[in-house]
């Protein structure tokens, strides 16, 4: 099934299930997808609106050029997803406790987003603009942030040693997060 330029608004789909295919150009208003499974179903140049997208089963779940704004995407393993032409942009949504792990998002915007434990874990975020987040006991272990703009966020904790950081950009007093291991006083 392919859908094409199609406007769901107020659905709710924790009792019927959005039905599995290809959804393009398509936009989601206020719906709700809490613990749905999304899995082997193909979003490209789609936007999620004010939608609860929390819990849900990504497997293999294609994100083609799709925006979230004010979207709730709490627990989600975007590291699930089928890696075939992965492009993202969040902006102001809460992806609490979700992975990234392994996920390349080269160039991905994030604006006005909590972020806190969030699993940054050998990604590959080069390039990224991290406007006005909140990185709040999210791991950077293994991640490249090369090129990466961090200058507007906060409560990161990134070690440069175990991170690849050339020309990431960062803003006083947060880039102090970069030494937080070391449990040293700067003043």
């Amino acid at each position: 099934m392919v859908l094409e330029s199609t406007i769901f608004k107020k659905q709710n789909y924790t009792q019927s299930k959005l039905p599995k295919g290809e959804y393009d150009n398509c936009t989601f208003v206020n719906c709700v997808f809490l613990d749905s499974d999304l899995s082997n179903v193909s979003f490209a140049e789609c936007e999620f609106q004010d939608c609860d997208l929390s819990n849900v089963n990504l497997k293999e779940t294609v994100f083609n050029d799709v925006n979230f704004k004010n979207c709730k995407l709490l627990g989600l393993q975007f590291n699930h997803c089928s890696d075939f032409l992965f492009s993202v942009t969040f902006k102001s949504c809460n992806l609490n406790l979700s992975s990234f792990y392994q996920v390349k998002t080269k160039g991905t915007h994030f604006d006005t987003c909590l972020l806190q434990n969030v699993d940054f874990t050998e990604a590959d975020m080069s390039g990224s603009l991290f406007n006005n987040c909140d990185f709040k006991k999210a791991l950077f272990d293994r991640t490249k942030i090369e090129k990466a703009d961090f200058r507007s966020s906060y409560n990161y904790m990134i070690d440069p040693e175990i991170n690849s950081i050339k020309k990431a950009k960062f803003s006083m007093p947060e880039v102090l997060g970069l030494l937080s291991k070391y449990n040293i006083e700067v003043k």
